[in-house]
């Protein structure tokens, strides 16, 4: 899925909590590796924390962003954030600007409250992934996918390892992301209509109690009636303690119907091997 070319300028944003001034040798390893892929990185004037953990209101942090969207001359956006405050930028968004502007949108864990905003309000297919992946452990590996899944039309980054866990056949348009943070959008306007959708949820903290409370939630806002299939993705703390009961088991329980088609996946999450995918496009698998 070639989106990018050599020369293209990309933004850089923080729609979440603020970094911390420590991180500005990682944010300047970062341009290093985009700059060596043959693109400019534009940043933000609001990636690091100013008071507390907050790094501009939540206005300040909307506009930035649709001023991206806005800019011609930027291809893309990537939030390189996380934590719990992207919900702030919801409300100041002009989402018809950013339909008229379209282009891909790219963060993760915290910001799947925007990506499935953006899908949702916009239109957009918008895209859970890390860029910071760039220049984790698995440095070498994320760069050469990056660069043959968005400069030279390949499907790497997109091709991810899974199991069944019930079911045989899995088809239909992908919303979630991290199991807290998608939830801050029930009874909200920002949150996608679940009918015929495939859910994917991932997460890096979180006990059996609270993955147990989540699903349940899940499960009273009725999206388990709706939704067409379900993606597990990697559940970084619950499958590195060996917490019993796991997540498979888990969502088996709470979901309690063999007809809903479940996968399992490492290979989407906070992992610094993570693939990438898709909010807002079909997705289809098959046994």
């Amino acid at each position: 899925m070639k989106i990018l070319n050599y020369g293209d300028n990309v933004g850089i944003v923080a729609c979440s909590n603020g970094l911390d001034k420590s991180y500005e040798c990682k944010i300047a390893e970062l341009e290093n590796t985009l700059d060596l892929l043959g693109l400019k990185a534009i940043f933000s004037e609001k990636l690091y924390k100013e008071n507390s953990i907050f790094n501009g209101t939540g206005r300040e942090k909307a506009d930035i962003l649709i001023n991206l969207f806005k800019d011609s001359k930027v291809k893309a956006i990537f939030d390189v954030s996380g934590g719990d405050l992207a919900n702030e930028v919801l409300e100041y968004l002009d989402y018809e600007e950013i339909k008229k502007n379209a282009k891909p949108f790219f963060g993760y864990s915290d910001l799947s409250v925007v990506i499935n905003s953006l899908y949702y309000k916009s239109g957009i297919e918008t895209y859970l992934y890390q860029i910071r992946n760039l220049i984790g452990d698995n440095s070498e590996i994320q760069i050469k996918n990056f660069k043959e899944t968005f400069m030279e039309d390949k499907n790497s980054l997109f091709d991810f390892k899974y199991e069944w866990i019930q079911g045989k056949y899995l088809n239909g348009i992908v919303v979630g992301g991290n199991i807290r943070c998608f939830l801050k959008l029930a009874g909200t306007e920002y949150i996608p209509n679940f009918k015929d959708k495939v859910l994917l949820l991932e997460s890096l903290s979180g006990d059996v109690a609270k993955m147990s409370t989540y699903l349940t939630q899940y499960k009273q806002l009725g999206v388990f009636k709706e939704i067409t299939g379900i993606i597990l993705g990697d559940f970084t703390e619950m499958e590195n303690k060996k917490y019993t009961p796991n997540i498979i088991e888990l969502i088996q329980k709470i979901v309690d119907n063999v007809n809903i088609p479940i996968v399992k996946t490492s290979q989407i999450g906070h992992g610094s091997d993570s693939k990438c995918i898709i909010i807002g496009k079909n997705i289809e698998l098959k046994k």
